[in-house]
């Protein structure tokens, strides 16, 4: 299935370039030769980008849920809600913590979030981020990026085809996918 063309307003992103994308962040941190020791994806847009990170460096992850693109069907920020504990596969927060998110759009989830999380794991000794996407009008600057969006496109990550299904829908859309009618 091919894409329609980016434009200033949108980018649209295949699952093969999506994982390209995970893979070229990837190496990016490596080659800095900056030393982590956790991994924080934030749930639910960094999970996928946090996991293939953390299964490359094989370092334990924690997952961070947090909210705020709730509004007109999740394409408007509203107020940003933190989770109050995060789930890690070992250990807790301390040392070195990559911070992992799918991008930075206007800054403010990234700023609370390090903010949250240096009151709450006063161990870490440095937070670093790391993303995909560096939309133009970001008010924070991530530490390791691969695509900066001067324009602040909507970008339409492959995976965005599942918040339109509904369980009910799944065998016509396995079907569709097979060429079965």
């Amino acid at each position: 299935m091919s894409l329609p063309p980016n434009s200033d307003t949108d980018e649209w992103v295949s699952w093969e370039q999506y994982n390209r994308l995970i893979e070229q962040l990837a190496l990016s941190i490596h080659e800095s030769g900056w030393k982590f020791d956790k991994i924080v994806c934030l749930a639910r847009g960094g999970m996928r980008v946090g996991d293939v990170i953390s299964r490359i460096y094989d370092v334990p992850l924690g997952i961070l849920a947090t909210s705020s693109y709730r509004e007109a069907a999740g394409t408007e920020q509203g107020d940003l809600d933190i989770a109050q504990y995060i789930t890690i596969t070992r250990g807790t927060l301390d040392g070195n913590v990559l911070l992992v998110d799918d991008m930075v759009d206007t800054g403010k989830t990234f700023m609370r979030v390090r903010d949250h999380l240096r009151a709450q794991f006063p161990a870490i000794t440095e937070l670093k981020t790391a993303v995909l996407w560096w939309k133009g009008h970001a008010q924070v600057d991530p530490d390791y990026y691969v695509s900066k969006l001067p324009t602040n496109p909507w970008i339409h990550q492959p995976f965005e085809d599942y918040d339109s299904i509904r369980p009910h829908q799944l065998d016509a859309w396995i079907r569709k996918g097979t060429g079965q009618a």
